[in-house]
C-alpha cells in the first residue's frame, strides 16, 4: 500500500497482513472509518449485541483457533463494556487484540465534554491488559499492529489494546503494512534441561501436571509421560491436552484430594504451563515432597506459587521435545499405569460425589460430544462441580472455561467464537440460570449467524453457589433467589429454538437435534432433571 490511505484502512490492512480474517465488534459514531475498510478488505465481521459479548467471542475464537482474536469497539462506554472480557483474557493467558478509537490528538487535556469522553481511556484499559498503546499518526498504525501481534506471540500470551485517535481514522497518509515478525520458539536452557533429565531419570514415582500453557504441546506431553511412565493430571485450561482415555490419564481437577495424594506420593513433579494457581487448587497448595520441575514460557510464572528445583523457561512444545531426547529409554511400567489407575479411580469417585447434582447432564454431554466436541462453560456449578471433572476430553482446546477471573456470562458468546473458529466441531455452551442473564442477548447474535449451537441452562433458581456460601457462614440467605424466567420462550423471542428437558433421555434427544439444527437451541434443564 504505497498510496495514501485513511487510518481506518491502515488498521484493517495491517490486521489482514497478520492473518486476521474475523473481527468481533459493534460499530459506533467514532469507528466508522474502520468499518468502511472492513467491508472493502473482505474481513468477516461478527456483530454481538454487547461489547462484552464481542470480547468473550474473540476470546473463544482465540482459545479454539490458537490465533489472536480481534475485538473492535468505539470510544468510552463501548470500550469499558469490553473490559471484563479483556480482564478474563489476561487472567487465562488468551491473546486478544482490542482496538478502539480515542479522543482526537489535539483534544483539551482536561476535557470539554466530547461525546464518549473518558478522563483517560488508554490508562483505564491499561489496567486490565498487557499494555494499552495510543498511536499518534496514521503512519504508526501498521507498526503498532505488528508490535501488538509480536507481543501476543512472545512469552505468555496476553491481550493488548490499541487506541487510535478518532481524527486519525479519517486522516490520509502513506502507511503500508508491516510484515509479521518471525517468532521462533523460546529455546530452553541446556543446563536446566540436563538438570531436569537427571532428576527424572532417577525418579521412581513421577507425575505430570499439565496446564493451559501446554495446549500447543500435546504430542510432546504424551511422549514425555509415556517415557517416564508418569500419571498425568490437568488443570481446567489444560483439560484435553492429554486424552482422558489414555492409560496414564488421571483427569482434570487439581483440587481433588486424590490428586493432592498423588502429588504428595510422587518423587518428581513436572508442572507444564501452569501457575499452580489458587483458582485451580481451591483448598490450598500441593504438598510437594519430591523434586519439582517447572516448564513455563513466563519467567515470572515459573516461580509463582511454588519454587521449583529446576526452572525451564521455554515454549512448552520445544522444552518437552528436548527434555524427552535427554531421557533414557524405559517402557511404561506397570507401576506407572497402576498409580494412574488408582488415582483416576479415586479422583473419579470424588468428582462424582462433588458433582452428584449434575451427573445426568455430564453423562449425556460425554456421549453426545464424542471425541471432537467442544464444551464452553460459564462460571456455574454445573461447570466447575459437574463438567470440569466428570466429562472427558480428548484433544486440546476442547474445554473453555473462565478459570482465573471467574466471570459470569462467558459461556454463550465464547461458544459463538469457538463455533466460528471450528465450524465442523460440535460446540455446546453450558450456563447456569443466573449467569446466562449476563449475556443472554447474544442468543440473537448466534441466531443471526444461524449457528447450530446448543445452549444448556441448568436452573437452580438463582445464584446457587453464593446461596450455599451464605448458609455455610451462618448468614441470612438473601438476594440470591431469582424469579423464574421462561428461558425457552426467551430463546424463541430472540430467534432461536427453545426446549425444556425433564430427564437424561429428553436432554440427549434435544442435544442431538440441536447440533444439527438450523439455528441455536436453548435447552432449559431444571436442577432436579440434571441429577
Amino acid at each position: 500500500m504505497n498510496e495514501k490511505c485513511t487510518g481506518g484502512e491502515a488498521l484493517v490492512a495491517a490486521l489482514r497482513a497478520h492473518g486476521t480474517d474475523t473481527v468481533f465488534g459493534i460499530p459506533g459514531t467514532h469507528n466508522l472509518p474502520v468499518y468502511a475498510a472492513l467491508a472493502r478488505y473482505g474481513l468477516r465481521h461478527v456483530s454481538p449485541r454487547h461489547e462484552q459479548g464481542a470480547g468473550f467471542a474473540a476470546d473463544g475464537w482465540a482459545r479454539v483457533s490458537g490465533r489472536p482474536g480481534v475485538c473492535v469497539t468505539t470510544t468510552g462506554p463501548a470500550l469499558l463494556n469490553a473490559a471484563t472480557a479483556a480482564a478474563q483474557a489476561y487472567s487465562d493467558s488468551v491473546p486478544v487484540l482490542f482496538v478502539s478509537p480515542g479522543l482526537p490528538l489535539r483534544h483539551p487535556g482536561r476535557g470539554n465534554g466530547f461525546l464518549h469522553e473518558l478522563k483517560d481511556q488508554r490508562a483505564a484499559f491499561d489496567a486490565v491488559v498487557a499494555y494499552s498503546h495510543r498511536v499518534t499518526s496514521v503512519e504508526e498504525i501498521p507498526l503498532a499492529v505488528a508490535c501488538a501481534y509480536a507481543a501476543m506471540g512472545t512469552g505468555r500470551p496476553r491481550p493488548v489494546h490499541l487506541e487510535i485517535p478518532l481524527d486519525l481514522l479519517d486522516e490520509r497518509a502513506v502507511a503500508p503494512p508491516v510484515a509479521p515478525v518471525p517468532l521462533p520458539p523460546a529455546v530452553p536452557s541446556e543446563p536446566q534441561i540436563r538438570a531436569a533429565a537427571r532428576l527424572l531419570a532417577d525418579s521412581v514415582r513421577p507425575v505430570v501436571i499439565a496446564g493451559g500453557g501446554s495446549s500447543g504441546a500435546a504430542a510432546g506431553l504424551r511422549a514425555l509421560a509415556e517415557r517416564l511412565g508418569a500419571p498425568v493430571v490437568t488443570t481446567a485450561n489444560g483439560k484435553g491436552v492429554f486424552p482422558d482415555d489414555h492409560l496414564l490419564a488421571v483427569g482434570a481437577g487439581l483440587h481433588h484430594g486424590a490428586v493432592h495424594d498423588l502429588v504428595r506420593d510422587s518423587d518428581a513433579v513436572v508442572a507444564v504451563g501452569t501457575e499452580l494457581a489458587p483458582s485451580d487448587l481451591w483448598a490450598g497448595p500441593f504438598e510437594i515432597t519430591g523434586d519439582l520441575i517447572r516448564i513455563d514460557i513466563d519467567a515470572r510464572s515459573v516461580i509463582t506459587n511454588a519454587l521449583p528445583d529446576v526452572a525451564i523457561v521455554s515454549d512448552a512444545a520445544t522444552a518437552l521435545t528436548v527434555l524427552h531426547r535427554h531421557l533414557p529409554e524405559r517402557a511404561v511400567t506397570a507401576q506407572g499405569v497402576g498409580r494412574a489407575a488408582r488415582a483416576r479411580q479415586e479422583r473419579t469417585a470424588q468428582a462424582r460425589a462433588e458433582g452428584a447434582d449434575h451427573l445426568v447432564l455430564t453423562e449425556v454431554l460425554s456421549r453426545v460430544l464424542g471425541r471432537e466436541g467442544i464444551l464452553v462453560g460459564d462460571s456455574a456449578m454445573s461447570c466447575y462441580y459437574g463438567a470440569l471433572s466428570n466429562t472427558p476430553a480428548y484433544r486440546p482446546r476442547s474445554f473453555l472455561y473462565p478459570t482465573g477471573l471467574g466471570t459470569l456470562g462467558y459461556g454463550l458468546p465464547a461458544a459463538v467464537g469457538a463455533k466460528l473458529a471450528r465450524p465442523g466441531a460440535p460446540v455446546v455452551a453450558l450456563h447456569g440460570d443466573g449467569g446466562l442473564m449476563f449475556t443472554v442477548q447474544e442468543l440473537a447474535a448466534a441466531a443471526q449467524l444461524r449457528l447450530p449451537l446448543p445452549v444448556i441452562v441448568t436452573d437452580n433458581g438463582g445464584y446457587g453457589e453464593i446461596r450455599n456460601e451464605m448458609a455455610e457462614r451462618g448468614d441470612a440467605v438473601h438476594a440470591v433467589g431469582l424469579s423464574a424466567v421462561d428461558f425457552p420462550a426467551t430463546a424463541r423471542a430472540l430467534g432461536c429454538h427453545g426446549l425444556s428437558a425433564e430427564d437424561g433421555d429428553t436432554l440427549a434427544h434435544a442435544l442431538e437435534q440441536a447440533l444439527v439444527a438450523d439455528r441455536p437451541t436453548l435447552i432449559h434443564l431444571p436442577e432436579s432433571a440434571a441429577r
